[in-house]
């Protein structure tokens, strides 16, 4: 399969001079080594251009394209590359040795809630006072407790370091970025389905309305049918 570089500027049909090239055809068929001239002679005849696509080659190497489209489809697949990154974040969550129990809890939910969306996490231990440094044992200890309870989602990427008053943990999630959009997507279309199918029937039509009842005084009168006396 021949690959042309995108982000080269080629030279095209009149551009090219060299006295010899390897041509190839627009179907990818070898054409054998020629003048420029012919060559750009052949794809004149087919209403193409001439590329040259590998102006290092000994000779250049020449392919008949239709320039235009191939500028084209190139820049269609270049945003659809871009469209498709997945840009991973770094998140960051600070803790402090003397951390009690339920603020750890706390940021640990978040910790786990960022890991789950594909997202790299930084945990870091601060040290503030002097006496602190003096246990930086404390520190680890409470990073490998953080990574322990997040085994489940994640990976050690770098192990806790001591830099200055701080002290550094990496983790990785299990899941990237790539595959939570997906299983988003499709939790949200099960959510939708779930509250169509939730979603009340049509209110019942409501009754013709009764034939109003003339009121004389306060009795009523309704009509009686008509009496016929047999003769």
């Amino acid at each position: 399969m021949l690959i042309i570089a995108s982000n080269t500027q080629h030279q095209l049909n009149e551009e090219i001079r060299d006295r010899e090239v390897r041509l190839i055809g627009a179907d990818g068929e070898q054409l054998g080594i020629m003048s420029a001239l012919d060559a750009r002679r052949i794809a004149s005849e087919q209403s193409l251009d001439l590329v040259k696509i590998s102006p290092a080659a000994v000779p250049p190497v020449c392919k008949i394209m239709d320039y235009g489209k191939f500028r084209f489809e190139q820049s269609k697949r270049e945003k659809e590359q871009k469209r498709n990154q997945h840009i991973v974040e770094v998140k960051e969550i600070w803790l402090s040795p003397g951390i009690g129990s339920n603020d750890f809890n706390w940021k640990l939910a978040d910790g786990k809630r960022f890991l789950g969306g594909g997202d790299r996490l930084k945990v870091t231990v601060r040290f503030r006072r002097g006496r602190e440094m003096a246990h930086t044992d404390i520190g680890n200890e409470l990073l490998k407790r953080f990574a322990a309870e997040c085994v489940d989602v994640a990976s050690v990427d770098k192990n806790p370091k001591l830099e200055g008053r701080r002290m550094s943990m990496f983790l990785s999630p299990k899941v990237s970025k790539a595959d939570v959009k997906p299983k988003a997507d499709a939790k949200a279309k099960t959510d939708a389905a779930s509250a169509a199918d939730a979603k009340p029937k049509g209110a019942p039509k409501p009754k013709a309305d009764a034939k109003p009842v003339e009121k004389s005084g306060n009795a009523e009168q309704t009509a009686q049918p008509a009496k016929t006396e047999d003769k």
